[in-house]
């Protein structure tokens, strides 16, 4: 087997990115989707040349070796259990689980049954992301001691057509962002051992500025503002800044702080842009030489602007995985590590007390040019 056949749950906003970017892929083919709402999945099947399924049907389908799960976080834990007593394998988007509990119940499940999960976000496999892997992996910046990780913004509401999620428990900046920044971190220097922090909220309701609900009120129900210190492993010390309670900034989206260098590394959202040094052998900071992977070639316009997206890296990644016996990159281990994170965030911010992690995982495989390519199908140009 050269390509796992592969399905979507849930037709929401998302499910465009998946569908569109897919086809990149040499590893994937998604053939089928469905949805609860069955005219949303009729909809996104005309519009990419799917099979629109139920739910069951899609569970039950033979030609469905893997299933990719684009419900709300509330959701994510049933259908991802759901896809796995089907005797799928399952990918979903972020975060995998809301509580250690669940992801452990789905750990459980997963090896009783020989099956995969894996889960977004998988844009620590970006080529500015992964060239900031290598330059700490030469040992240019020394060993990391600290750092700065910041996701500050004024909210969802402003542009989502069905923002109300965002301000529920399961969601809010850290949850909703926090697994960009947290996968990356764990890419760049590893797992966390303890974390702190002071949350707050600027208001108990938002205003929908959207279309098609502008001016309709939503409740907001989790922090919105989040001031977090992490503890790693290996020592380093990161202050990480969450918020949907800021108009405007100043602040680089992560910056590493090494005994050799500086190092700025792009928004971990995306997986382009330029990655900067400064110190050792730099005297100011300034860009690190180009570098061709393929992961940060621009192929897509983001709000006016060219921007690299392979959404669906990870997916294809894990799709070679299983039919190679190897470990996937967005592993069940890693994301549920992040889950320890944010959950114990959100924890420290209720106690005012420094939270130890009870899990801990191996920083993924570095993906270099040659191994990105072999990713990508022959005839993608870019």
């Amino acid at each position: 087997m050269s390509v796992l056949g592969v399905g979507v749950i849930g037709c929401g906003n998302i499910s465009t990115t998946y569908f569109s970017l897919a086809p990149l892929f040499r590893s994937i083919e998604i053939r089928a989707c469905a949805d609860i709402n069955r005219t949303a999945a009729e909809a996104r099947a005309a519009e990419y040349g799917l099979r629109a399924d139920t739910i069951d049907a899609l569970l039950q389908a033979d030609d469905i070796d893997l299933i990719v799960n684009l419900t709300i976080p509330d959701a994510h834990y049933r259908i991802t259990r759901q896809i796995l007593e089907a005797g799928k394998h399952a990918y979903s988007e972020k975060p995998v689980v809301l509580s250690l509990a669940e992801g452990r119940m789905l750990q459980d499940i997963a090896a009783q049954k020989g099956l995969k999960v894996g889960s977004a976000p998988d844009t620590f496999l970006g080529g500015a992301h992964q060239q900031a892997r290598a330059f700490i992996d030469s040992g240019a910046a020394g060993t990391i001691t600290s750092g700065t990780a910041i996701v500050l913004s004024r909210g969802m509401e402003h542009w989502h057509p069905n923002p109300d999620f965002f301000f529920q428990p399961g969601a809010g900046p850290v949850l909703d962002l926090g697994p960009y920044y947290l996968a990356n971190l764990i890419n760049l220097i590893g797992p966390v051992k303890r974390v702190a922090a002071l949350t707050s909220m600027a208001s108990k309701t938002r205003t929908i500025s959207s279309q098609p609900r502008a001016g309709e009120t939503v409740p907001v129900d989790t922090p919105t503002n989040v001031h977090a210190l992490l503890e790693f492993e290996e020592g380093a010390t990161i202050t990480m800044l969450s918020s949907w309670d800021v108009w405007a900034h100043r602040h680089f989206d992560m910056e590493l702080y090494g005994t050799g260098g500086s190092l700025y590394v792009p928004d971990p959202n995306f997986f382009g842009g330029t990655v900067m040094a400064g110190g050792n052998n730099f005297s100011k900071v300034e860009p690190l030489p180009a570098w061709d992977h393929p992961f940060g070639k621009n192929n897509q316009q983001q709000d006016g602007e060219a921007c690299a997206n392979y959404r669906t890296a990870g997916l294809a990644d894990m799709a070679v995985a299983i039919m190679q016996g190897r470990d996937h990159r967005c592993s069940l281990e890693r994301a549920l590590h992040a889950v320890d994170v944010m959950t114990s965030i959100l924890k420290s911010g209720e106690t005012g007390e420094f939270v130890a992690m009870t899990t801990t995982c191996s920083r993924p495989a570095a993906l270099g040019v040659d191994e990105a390519h072999t990713l990508l199908k022959q005839d993608t140009h870019f």
